[in-house]
């Protein structure tokens, strides 16, 4: 007497189907990463979906052939791009639209 009324089962089927899609979308959102040049091209950073720094190139004598505030207006300036296009892909990933979440034992005309 331990069979699941059908309602149950479908109920647990789309929590089950839930759960598999917000682990995708979060694969998704961790595996966002945004890396766009500074003007020059000298400095190229790379930032995550949630805007953190992950890693910072500075091709060969940049630091030599910039001064103190040149420097820091390449980094900034690519760090600013870098962040808006992390942004513009967590925004893509999450706008995806999601299907409607059929259950896996559909119930008709059954009273419960």
């Amino acid at each position: 007497m331990s069979a699941i009324h059908p309602d149950v089962q479908a109920a647990l089927d789309a929590a089950r189907d839930l759960r598999h899609r917000i682990a995708e979308m979060r694969e998704k959102i961790d595996n966002i990463r945004a890396r766009r040049p500074s003007p020059s091209g000298a400095v190229i950073p790379e930032v995550d979906a949630m805007g953190r720094l992950t890693d910072l190139y500075l091709a060969p004598g940049t630091a030599a052939r910039l001064t103190c505030p040149e420097l820091v207006a390449e980094i900034m300036s690519a760090i600013r791009e870098s962040t808006a296009d992390a942004a513009r892909q967590y925004q893509s990933v999450m706008e995806t639209p999601v299907d409607e979440i059929q259950p896996t034992a559909a119930v008709s005309g059954q009273g419960g």
